[in-house]
C-alpha cells in the first residue's frame, strides 16, 4: 500500500513540475482525437464542466478577497490604474474599427436558418449602461453569485475601507491570509486545467463536429482574421507606444498563458483566476492588477466590439442596405459604448446586434436572425472574442506597470 501511494506522489509531483502549456496542448490534442472518434464518453464532458465550475465559483470570491484585502491594508490606487483603463476603451474603439474596415474589404452575407428571441434585449445604448450601473449597487451577496464583477468591485471596496478603518491589526492580518488561501485555491485549479480543457474541447467537437465550418466558413475566416490582427498589430501597436519597447514577447506570453484558457472556458469571468495567476508570474503590482483584471473582464470588450461591428455589417450587406464611412464610424462608437456593457446583459455580445442593427434601419426580426447565426458559429466566434478580450487584460496591466518601471528606471524583462 506504501508503494502505490509514494508511486502516485511521483506521478503527481511529476505533473505539477511539468509546464503548463505542454500539458494543455496534450490535453487539447487527446480531446480533439476522442471528439473525432468517440462518442458518449460522458466523464470526459464532465472533466470540463467542473473545470468551467470551479473557475466560476471561485472567481467572484478571489476578487472580493484581493480587493477588500488590498483596501484594508491602505493601499491606494493610483495612476497606474487610469492607464489601464484608457487602454482598455481605446483598444476597444480601434477593434471596432479594424472590424468596421474588414467588413468593407470582404463583405459577407449571412444564410438565415431559425430566429432566437430573449427576454431582454436594449433598445438603445443607455439602456445598457443604465442596466450595467444598477449592477454595481445590486446587493453584494448576489452578485458575488452572480458574478456580478463591478458590483463586487464596489462592495469590496466599501468593505475594505471600512476595514482600514475599525479593524485591528490581527482582523487586517487575517484577512490578508484568507485573500492568500483563496489564492491557493485558485492554483489548484488551474493546475487541473489540461483535464478541464480537454473535456471542454471533446464536448465542443463531439457535438458539433466541423459542420460549422462548411456553412459560415468565409464569415468565421473574417471573423477570425479580424480578431487576430486585432491582438498581434492593434494591441501591439498600442502596447509600443506605452513602453517604447518590443511588445510581441507580452503579447505572445499573455496570449499563451491567458488566451488558450479563456478559449475554452469562453468566459471572461471564468477566467479572471487564470489572469491573476498570469500577472503574478509577471510579478506585477498586486494592488493593480487585483482590481484590473475583474474590471477587464467587464469593460475590456475589444473582441465584442468587433463581433458586433462584423455581423451588423453582414446584415446590412444581406438586405442590400449600403453603409458609408461616417454610419460606419459611429457604428464603431456605438459597438464600443456597448460592448462594455455587454458582460451585464444575459447572452454577451450577440444580445447587441439588434440595437446595432436598428442604426441601419434594419427591423428587429431579421437582427434576431443574426444573432440566431452568431450562436451558430458561437463555439468558434465566442472563442476567440472571450480570447481576445482575456489576453488584453493582462496585456494592458502589465503595459501600465512596465511604464511606471520605466520611470523608476526598473528593467523590463518581458518573458520569451
Amino acid at each position: 500500500m506504501n508503494e502505490i501511494l509514494i508511486i502516485l506522489k511521483k506521478i503527481v509531483h511529476t505533473y505539477q513540475k511539468a509546464n503548463l502549456v505542454v500539458k494543455i496542448s496534450i490535453g487539447l490534442i487527446v480531446g480533439i482525437l476522442l471528439g473525432l472518434f468517440v462518442k458518449n464518453l460522458h466523464f470526459i464532458s464532465l472533466m470540463g464542466e467542473l473545470f468551467v465550475g470551479a473557475l466560476k465559483a471561485i472567481a467572484p470570491i478571489l476578487v472580493f478577497a484581493l480587493v477588500s484585502s488590498a483596501m484594508a491594508q491602505g493601499k491606494k490606487l493610483n495612476h497606474k490604474f487610469g492607464l489601464v483603463i484608457l487602454l482598455y476603451l481605446l483598444s476597444t474603439f480601434l477593434a471596432a474599427v479594424t472590424a468596421v474596415a474588414t467588413s468593407f474589404m470582404f463583405p459577407q452575407t449571412l444564410v438565415f436558418s431559425g430566429t432566437y428571441t430573449s427576454d431582454f434585449i436594449p433598445s438603445n445604448v443607455s439602456e445598457v449602461l443604465k442596466n450595467l450601473i444598477i449592477n454595481i449597487v445590486a446587493n453584494p451577496a448576489y452578485c458575488i453569485v452572480e458574478g456580478k464583477y463591478l458590483g463586487i468591485l464596489f462592495w469590496a471596496l466599501i468593505f475594505g475601507i471600512a476595514m482600514k478603518n475599525v479593524a485591528s491589526r490581527s482582523s487586517k492580518k487575517f484577512l490578508q491570509e484568507c485573500s492568500d488561501a483563496i489564492s491557493k485555491i485558485v492554483e489548484l485549479i488551474i493546475d487541473l486545467a489540461p483535464f478541464g480543457i480537454m473535456g471542454l474541447i471533446y464536448q465542443s467537437i463531439a457535438t458539433n463536429g466541423l459542420s460549422v465550418f462548411k456553412i459560415y466558413g468565409k464569415l468565421i475566416l473574417l471573423i477570425v482574421g479580424t480578431k487576430m490582427a486585432i491582438g498581434f498589430i492593434v494591441v501591439p501597436l498600442l502596447v509600443f507606444l506605452c513602453i517604447k519597447q518590443n511588445p510581441f514577447p507580452l503579447v505572445w506570453h499573455c496570449m499563451v498563458k491567458s488566451g488558450i484558457t479563456a478559449f475554452f472556458v469562453r468566459s471572461s469571468a471564468a477566467n479572471i483566476p487564470v489572469n491573476m495567476s498570469v500577472c503574478e508570474g509577471l510579478k506585477l503590482d498586486k494592488e493593480l492588477y487585483s482590481v484590473s483584471i475583474p474590471l477587464g473582464a467587464t469593460i475590456n470588450m475589444n473582441g465584442a466590439a468587433a463581433t458586433i461591428a462584423i455581423m451588423t455589417l453582414a446584415a446590412a450587406h444581406t438586405v442590400g442596405i449600403s453603409v458609408d464611412i461616417p454610419s460606419a464610424l459611429i457604428l464603431s462608437l456605438l459597438g464600443t459604448l456597448a460592448a462594455c456593457g455587454a458582460s451585464g446583459v444575459a447572452g454577451g455580445s450577440l444580445l447587441l446586434i439588434p440595437m446595432a442593427c436598428s442604426l441601419f434601419g434594419i427591423s428587429q426580426d431579421i437582427a434576431m436572425q443574426v444573432v440566431a447565426v452568431g450562436f451558430v458559429i458561437g463555439v468558434v466566434q465566442d472563442s476567440f472574442e472571450t480570447a481576445l478580450n482575456s489576453a488584453t487584460d493582462v496585456v494592458f496591466t502589465a503595459t501600465a506597470d512596465y511604464v511606471q518601471w520605466k520611470k523608476e528606471g526598473k528593467k523590463i524583462v518581458i518573458y520569451k
